[in-house]
């Protein structure tokens, strides 16, 4: 059986207004985010960890190293699911833009 992406890119929503929401992803080391499709474009700000995989479910699974401190931009489109392969939890706050592109 083939899982549906959700749009829930964080694992709570924060806040919410006309033009952006603003989610929290944290994730304990070997935990995984359900698969989600991102349909709008997205900054990320990387509050902990050390590195993220994005595992999609129709190409091969990618790393990303990161810091606290450091800012991501992500346009829409294709899906994956978070994983935490590092020893140590991760943690962003994701900005979802209302805005069209």
């Amino acid at each position: 059986m083939t899982e549906t992406p959700g749009e829930h890119v964080g694992t709570r929503l924060l806040m919410e207004n006309e033009r952006v929401k603003i989610w929290e992803m944290v994730l304990d080391p070997g935990e995984a985010s359900p698969l989600h499709r991102h349909v709008r474009d997205y900054v990320l700000c990387i509050v902990e960890g050390e590195s993220i995989d994005a595992d999609p479910p129709d190409k091969p699974s990618y790393r990303t190293r990161v810091k606290a401190g450091q800012f991501f931009y992500v346009q829409r489109g294709g899906a994956e699911c978070a994983v935490n392969r590092s020893t140590v939890r991760f943690r962003e706050l994701i900005v979802e833009l209302k805005d069209p592109a």
